[in-house]
């Protein structure tokens, strides 16, 4: 690790509150097209792309994440950060490594986590901790009745291995890679790989492009979202704002599914640039983008963080959660973010 620890802690303290924060401001219009977003930002006055988390939603009563509900995610309500799938899997990665065999865990490691705390999951995460339960081995859960091996979960689960090994894309990568092999393949797994080697490449790196670069020398440079990137990576100079990001990407992948990993890879690519040196920007130009709007906007933040540090973090986006992270998850009730961020720094200065 070629930057003090001191940095590193407070560009890890901003790189998950980048990521936890991003993520709540997106989950209320998760899903929206982005027409309804906008109208809805702008009925609420909180500008578009957002600049405070959402006042109300539409239906606040509407169940979530088994105890947490819509209105959880809106500011007059907030009790530490709720429970969601960006926030729970940031927490899960850590589990792994802890009783797991550290930085080396294995795809065994990862399938008895999963089988102990994961009360809820959707699309691919769904099927394979369901084959996992049913008997079918940790190599053969992904591929047993899943049509969705490329869609973006395995790369919202992918930040935690970033963290821990902050400054070695390669090791981020590969604990990538083999948490990602429990649900996904293809496109699925690269997408994973790839954000983890940006985000352990972003805490030395002077600014997130350069992170994004040097992250393509992890996955297959002929594979289809590297492509994506790249193409991103090359035309974020002409995008103008959110909106033309969503077009720009809707004309490229036309018909591909909206939680699919390469369209919003590249509406994060979009988000980071849009969003300069300002976190919450970034994050709120994510959500703005539609799509998968929280997963973006918590991978973007992650990647911000990481780079720019708490300096770049208006504390409106983090000083209201507090210590308190929920979680819907067999285990705590909640964890203390304090703690987190120690648990993360224990495993990045080891071996």
């Amino acid at each position: 690790m070629n930057i003090s620890v001191e940095t590193y802690r407070d560009k890890l303290r901003a790189a998950i509150l980048g990521r936890f924060a991003g993520c709540v401001l997106g989950c209320p219009v998760e899903g929206w097209s982005i027409e309804n977003i906008k109208k809805y930002a702008l009925e609420c006055g909180i500008g578009f792309p957002p600049e405070d988390f959402w006042p109300k939603v539409p239906e606040p009563d509407l169940p979530r994440y088994i105890k947490f509900t819509f209105k959880d995610y809106t500011k007059p309500y907030f009790d530490g950060f709720p429970g969601d799938d960006d926030i729970a899997y940031t927490i899960l990665s850590l589990l792994i490594a802890e009783e797991g065999n550290g930085k080396n865990f294995t795809l065994q490691d990862v399938a008895d986590a999963w089988i102990k705390y994961i009360t809820l999951a959707w699309t691919a995460e769904d099927i394979a901790l369901k084959n996992l339960q049913k008997g079918v081995s940790p190599e053969e859960a992904a591929i047993v009745d899943n049509p969705y091996q490329e869609w973006i979960g395995a790369d919202i689960r992918c930040d935690g291995y970033g963290y821990m090994a902050p400054g070695d894309p390669e090791k981020a990568a590969s604990m990538a890679k083999t948490d990602a092999l429990i649900s996904h393949r293809g496109n699925g797994v690269y997408g994973s790989m790839y954000f983890a080697a940006v985000i352990a490449l972003a805490f030395e790196c002077e600014t997130v492009w350069e992170a994004l670069e040097k992250g393509l020398e992890y996955i297959p440079a002929d594979c289809s979202l590297a492509e994506g990137i790249r193409w991103a990576m090359n035309i974020a100079p002409t995008v103008r704002d959110a909106e033309h990001a969503n077009e720009l990407v809707t004309k490229r992948y036309p018909g591909m599914h909206n939680v699919h990993t390469i369209n919003n890879a590249c509406l994060t690519v979009f988000a980071l640039y849009l969003g300069g040196k300002d976190i919450g920007k970034v994050f709120a130009n994510a959500v703005s983008m539609a799509y998968d709007c929280d997963c973006t906007a918590a991978t973007a933040g992650s990647i911000a963080g990481a780079c720019y540090g708490m300096k770049a973090l208006d504390k409106k986006w983090y000083e209201c959660f507090g210590d308190k992270i929920g979680s819907y998850f067999n285990g705590p009730e909640s964890y203390s973010l304090e703690d987190i961020l120690q648990r993360y720094e224990k495993l990045a200065l080891s071996e």
